[in-house]
């Protein structure tokens, strides 16, 4: 793994594709390394795009990483997809649809699959953008699967979280949902030459007006414009990105956010790794079956076993 480090810090791609897979499949060995780069890592900015499915993302993202590269920035893209039930890889692959940004060695981009996760982020995401990082990447994008309010998740994971909204598809409803309004700091809609794009600007830009009211924020969250196919838009709204960095911070807000995020992260893991641990206790000694059994007989009930359980484990002071 002190290889695989070294290897990484010194631009290694294939030792950065080797660990991303470590990760990926939850190898012990992967937590050794990312101990050993975890000092190299907080420089890259990320970026998470996320809407609801058929609304351009990955084509947008692709042009997104024209313009960072036209500015002569690294970029890492790690596009979450949809679990295939058979293998439980990564479905539709996002880097078919970033065919140009595929071919540039400047630009990594990793498919990763949701396994099963709410709000479509897989779990190691966090992790894969701390290798994007310290590999020394500028910028880290993270397209995600697109099923709605659930991809709040994306919140916290981001620094600057875009979603994007296309007319046509039921979007105007879509848009309105509180949990999707709450996470975006900036809104695009995107395939602006179709039918009904002004009418969903005007109302997305009411609805944000309202919020910013209540709330009393800082931040409004522009809604801006784009044809993705047509690389229309994409300056300007690398533009508001920018300026949403910015305005992070000069006002200090960007180290709370990381700071916060960094709370969840290790908190996650910490419940994760006490879990994991509680677990093999249990279930190693076989006398859990036999727990099941009794509670099948309802000669026990599961809530006074689980505290009885939990009871051995953590045994109040005397």
């Amino acid at each position: 793994m002190e290889d695989l480090a070294a290897e990484v810090l010194q631009g290694s791609v294939r030792a950065m594709a080797r660990i991303i897979t470590l990760v990926e499949n939850q190898d012990p060995r992967a937590f050794e390394f990312l101990g050993s780069i975890y000092p190299h890592t907080g420089r890259a900015y990320v970026l998470g795009i996320t809407g609801s499915p058929g609304t351009g993302k990955s084509t947008l993202t692709d042009k997104i990483i024209s313009v960072l590269r036209r500015q002569g920035h690294t970029v890492g893209v790690v596009a979450v997809d949809p679990s295939s039930p058979f293998t439980g890889g990564a479905l539709l692959g996002d880097r078919i649809r970033m065919q140009r940004a595929a071919g540039d060695p400047d630009v990594f981009i990793r498919s990763m699959a949701t396994r099963g996760n709410l709000g479509g982020l897989a779990r190691t995401t966090a992790d894969v953008i701390k290798i994007m990082d310290g590999f020394g990447k500028d910028w880290v994008i993270v397209e995600t699967v697109g099923v709605g309010q659930d991809e709040v998740e994306i919140a916290k994971t981001a620094d600057t979280t875009v979603v994007v909204l296309a007319p046509g598809l039921g979007d105007t409803v879509q848009s309105m949902k509180a949990g999707v309004m709450e996470i975006a700091d900036l809104y695009v809609i995107n395939k602006a030459d179709r039918s009904g794009a002004d009418s969903l600007v005007t109302e997305v830009r009411v609805r944000v007006e309202q919020d910013s009211h209540i709330k009393e924020a800082d931040w409004q969250a522009p809604v801006l414009k784009t044809v993705a196919v047509e690389d229309q838009g994409t300056e300007p709204l690398l533009e508001a990105i920018e300026n949403h960095r910015s305005f992070l911070e000069k006002s200090g807000r960007l180290e709370k956010v990381r700071r916060e995020k960094t709370r969840q992260e290790t908190l996650s893991l910490l419940t994760e790794e006490i879990s994991c641990n509680i677990l093999e206790k249990i279930l190693g000694d076989g006398q859990f079956d036999d727990l099941i059994d009794d509670i099948v007989a309802h000669r026990k009930d599961p809530y006074t076993s689980v505290k009885e359980i939990v009871g051995t484990i953590f045994p109040e002071e005397q």
